[in-house]
């Protein structure tokens, strides 16, 4: 089974990007292909749709542990939706993401990112006294 990359923009600087099959030592190049032109544009917020995630070996993981420090390095975020069970597992005894960082949907996962970018307006507004 391959892997197959799928991405879509929500919003100016959010992307949802959905994996679908196997991400394993033989198909994490193609997976870090897909991603790398988010992790130096102008994307600041990467929500992975993983509900057609089939399997994820210590490779796949490495892919998204790079992409998730890519991203906290230039003050963004990777967040993950829609884990299968198995799936989730893995992520939790990798301890890859903090829990805060995955979301049962995208609506939640929106949602959350919306607030951060409100809060983050919010907070380089200028108020007089």
């Amino acid at each position: 089974m391959s892997l197959q990359v799928t991405s879509k923009e929500t919003k100016k600087g959010s992307v949802i990007v959905a994996l679908n099959g196997r991400l394993d030592t033989a198909t994490a190049p193609d997976c870090e292909a897909a991603l790398k032109p988010f992790l130096g544009g102008k994307v600041r917020y990467i929500t992975l749709d993983l509900s057609k995630l089939a399997y994820i070996s210590s490779m796949g993981l490495r892919v998204i542990l790079n992409a998730c420090k890519a991203m906290e390095d230039r003050k963004g975020r990777l967040v993950a939706t829609n884990m299968q069970a198995p799936i989730a597992k893995v992520f939790e005894v990798a301890d890859i993401l903090p829990k805060t960082d995955v979301f049962n949907n995208v609506e939640e996962a929106d949602q959350y990112l919306d607030a951060i970018q409100r809060k983050e307006q919010l907070s380089h507004m200028e108020f007089p006294e």
